[in-house]
């Protein structure tokens, strides 16, 4: 039994700094994005990365059997785009993007992409640790959107 709060947890957790992603996928119905600040690296040989969709998210089942998926490590000047992804993962209206790696739209202007396969899914709890294989990744550049304490931040390069 634990002696502590589900919010306290949360906020206590929010003091750890963490980039922004929104992972992308195809689905039979169109593209869906997510936006996901559970993204790491796992392996370098072979080419592992892990993130971890909610269970109690609309969009968890297109992403649970996605084969494929893209994460975009968004830039400093992209919070629209997380935001955009934050609460509706279809709304791809007025943006350009390329289909990469089992059609997963893939946008360009991001810190960094990794077009992904669906490699492993293990129980998290309320959420699903997917690994995916990296098959393809680009750097485009720029300085990360990072996320603290329930709020977007930059880096400072004093």
């Amino acid at each position: 039994m634990r002696d502590f709060d589900d919010r306290a947890f949360r906020d206590a957790l929010g003091h750890f700094t963490t980039g922004v992603t929104v992972v992308t996928t195809m689905t039979e119905d169109g593209p869906l994005g997510m936006t996901v600040n559970s993204f790491a690296s796992v392996s370098l040989d072979p080419p592992l990365v892990l993130w971890s969709p909610a269970r109690h998210s609309d969009r968890f089942p297109a992403f649970e059997a996605a084969s494929h998926f893209a994460i975009h490590v968004l830039n400093e000047d992209q919070a629209d785009l997380s935001m955009r992804f934050a609460t509706t993962g279809t709304n791809f209206d007025g943006l350009d993007y390329l289909k990469g790696a089992g059609d997963a739209p893939l946008f360009e202007d991001c810190a960094a992409r990794f077009e992904c396969r669906h490699a492993a899914g293990y129980d998290g709890g309320d959420h699903l640790i997917v690994v995916g294989e990296v098959l393809r990744f680009d750097v485009p550049g720029g300085l990360p959107l990072l996320y603290h304490r329930g709020s977007y931040a930059r880096l400072s390069r004093d």
